[in-house]
């Protein structure tokens, strides 16, 4: 479009406002992407993160049904019921890790840790999971498993157990504590990150991770997630230096 000093088109003095403007909507859009929260002036601690991958991409292992829910509607609500119970207290404003760590074991904070737990939980589960995933670890994170399990069929094994045996709703890891490799489970909301425990990878053993795609068939779900979705990179890159 021409610009004018008298004519048809606009003048430079529009151009240049209009170019700022659209620059100012462009800043907010990237601002909203980034977790900027534009009411505060700085990152939004509590969002919902993206998904890393599509919701459809674990098929036929976990399908996009199952995401669907799972991610859209539980992951969703524990994060949006984090955000009702921290605004204008003295938590607003930090980290959903530091949320966690200053609530546990705090029982008039109990709603607070439990919802922000699982929206910890729930993030670093997504994380855990990736398209042909599966196999074996390489590298530095093979030698250290080699060496605190014995082999990787005896990892197998403990995590297969740890996921398989957890009574009723809760997670399974593989964690370090005390510079050793190890697995744990954990009831509900409970989280390595408040047991002095550096989490490489989890498995989410609450009905809602595989009921739609397995019903009761938890230990078909473990397997499954196991052999072809665990995020070994994911797990390398938590792995804290020996």
């Amino acid at each position: 479009m021409p610009l004018r000093s008298g004519g048809g088109g606009i003048s430079r003095r529009e151009f240049m406002m209009s170019a700022a403007a659209g620059v100012a909507v462009l800043g907010l859009g990237m601002a909203g992407l980034s977790g900027c929260d534009s009411q505060t002036g700085g990152a939004a601690t509590v969002a919902l993160p993206y998904l890393p991958y599509k919701e459809s991409a674990l098929e036929p292992y976990i399908s996009k049904k199952t995401i669907e829910f799972h991610y859209g509607k539980h992951h969703k609500a524990y994060v949006d019921k984090t955000v009702e119970l921290i605004k204008g207290t003295h938590l607003a404003g930090l980290s959903l890790k530091d949320i966690v760590q200053k609530t546990s074991g705090f029982a008039d904070k109990a709603s607070t840790f439990n919802n922000a737990a699982q929206a910890w939980n729930h993030d670093f589960y997504w994380k855990s999971l990736t398209p042909g995933g599966g196999g074996k670890p390489e590298g530095e994170l093979a030698k250290r498993l080699d060496a605190d399990f014995g082999s990787h069929e005896n990892l197998v094994k403990e995590l297969t157990a740890g996921a398989t045996g957890q009574f009723g709703s809760g997670w399974a890891w593989l964690v370090v504590e005390e510079d050793k490799l190890k697995v744990v489970s954990t009831s509900n909301a409970d989280t390595p990150i408040i047991h002095g425990q550096v989490p490489l990878l989890t498995i989410d053993v609450w009905e809602h991770a595989y009921y739609l795609d397995y019903q009761n068939k938890r230990a078909d779900y473990v397997k499954n997630v196991i052999e072809h979705l665990l995020n070994w990179k994911f797990a390398a890159s938590n792995l804290p230096a020996a």
